[in-house]
């Protein structure tokens, strides 16, 4: 799913959390933690919003956040990020964080 500045109110008025992926294109890093984002998505479909953003089309969410480095993965709960990812790593540290929110 596709994170933007149009959907995001939307997406925490669910009240589930939100986990965001923080990219751009030409991100080495970025493009090794993609798959684990989506996998994410597809296996904690219903209990959580997981989505990328895409930090070239959507500076005003990176902004909002203050992301300096990229890939960065924001774990929100009561529209309050609580956890935060900077840089590559294992699904099993994604998955952990996330687990922590429901």
């Amino acid at each position: 799913m596709e994170i933007t500045s149009q959907n995001f109110q939307e997406l925490l008025a669910q009240n589930k959390p939100v986990v965001m992926d923080f990219w751009a294109t030409w991100c080495g890093p970025c493009k090794k933690v993609a798959p684990l984002v989506e996998e994410l998505a597809s296996e904690y479909e219903g209990q959580a919003i997981v989505g990328k953003v895409n930090v070239e089309d959507e500076d005003d969410l990176a902004s909002q956040f203050g992301i300096r480095n990229i890939p960065t993965i924001l774990f929100i709960k009561n529209g309050e990020v609580v956890d935060k990812q900077v840089g590559a790593c294992p699904k099993s540290v994604l998955e952990d964080k996330l687990k922590a929110l429901l």
